[in-house]
């Protein structure tokens, strides 16, 4: 009996793995059957390579998956079985459904295959876990962001009335500096009245106060 291999996948198997998925997306076959047919090139359990599908090389290879699907449509090929399609569509819909559902369609596997479900659905778990809480965290820094805002146009619409209070005050003191410099003129000129000269008749200065 052929041993199923264990080891990490490297890129090339991924890329085999993704090459036989988008054909028999395109010419209207089963996933299912795809991961068998990888299976036995690489020595794994279809049920491997399903897993390997649908927890990294998938999200890959997002914009292949819908190009073979058109290309498929454009061909009129249709899916071996109406089941088939429904189950695709589910699980590219939520993370959780897919490993539900391949959970429950995959054969009997050995249990380092059930380790790797058992591992891979923590990791979900922990990467929701992980998304809520960067959700609450947002949440929060824009609730204290919204409140810094509106402590800042408040504390900018009192700059703006103590400006407006200042400039008052400051054309309030300039006219009375330039009432005040006016009056000290009109005082000076009492005190100092002010002396000119004309030339009288014969040609000579004489002095004459206004």
């Amino acid at each position: 009996m052929t041993i199923a291999r264990q080891d990490a996948w490297t890129q090339d198997e991924d890329l085999l793995l993704a090459e036989v998925v988008l054909r028999h997306i395109r010419e209207g076959s089963t996933q299912l059957k795809a991961f068998e047919e990888v299976g036995k090139q690489l020595s794994r359990t279809s049920a491997a390579c399903g897993f390997r599908w649908n927890s990294f090389v998938r999200k890959q290879y997002k914009s292949g998956v819908e190009l073979a699907k058109k290309q498929r449509k454009e061909q009129g090929v249709r899916d071996t079985s109406f089941k088939a399609e429904v189950k695709e569509d589910v699980m590219e819909s939520n993370e959780q459904e897919i490993a539900t559902e391949w959970i429950r369609e995959t054969p009997s596997t050995p249990s380092t295959t059930l380790q790797e479900v058992i591992s891979y659905l923590t990791k979900m778990d922990e990467s929701f876990r992980h998304d809520r809480e960067e959700k609450e965290r947002s949440s929060q820094r824009s609730y204290y962001l919204e409140q810094e805002n509106e402590r800042l146009r408040e504390e900018n619409g009192l700059l703006r009335d103590n400006l407006r209070v200042v400039e008052e005050d400051y054309r309030a003191l300039m006219q009375i500096m330039e009432r005040a410099r006016k009056l000290s003129v009109l005082e000076d000129e009492k005190l100092n009245p002010k002396v000119s000269f004309q030339m009288d008749k014969n040609g000579n200065l004489e002095r004459v106060n206004k």
